[in-house]
């Protein structure tokens, strides 16, 4: 039988046993058992080197290593996006173009209407 790489043991005085099992409801027996003579006796799930209080902890633990991981690596292949950055080739905003093309015209819009306002003032011969 290959070695198991995660599996539910029994720890007693913070030593490990050699009752090992896939599913929990196997060590019960023995657990109860030990736990008579024994009441420091605990069932972890023993996974990745490591002993777990349960096997959705050790799930959990993983996943998070996982997705922690496969950040750093997606952070290390790509440039760091900014405001402007938009899926697709050019990475550009399709409306952009629009958006200029306004605040352009909107500014023209300001100046004439700024130098209308001097040349009243100059007329009239300042501020009144």
């Amino acid at each position: 039988m290959p070695p198991r790489f995660a599996y539910w043991t029994i720890i007693v005085d913070g030593q490990p046993t050699a009752f090992r099992a896939a599913d929990h409801e196997e060590l019960l027996p023995t657990f109860n058992r030990l736990k008579e003579k024994h009441p420091s006796a605990v069932m972890m799930w023993f996974q990745s080197g490591k002993l777990w209080g349960s096997r959705l902890e050790a799930q959990d633990a993983a996943t998070a290593a996982r997705r922690a991981e496969e950040r750093k690596k997606r952070a290390a292949e790509s440039p760091p996006r900014d405001r402007k950055w938009r899926p697709g080739g050019t990475h550009r905003d399709p409306r952009q173009k629009y958006i200029d093309a306004k605040k352009a015209k909107w500014t023209r819009y300001k100046e004439r209407v700024r130098e209308g306002v001097a040349r009243k003032r100059r007329k009239t011969g300042g501020d009144e």
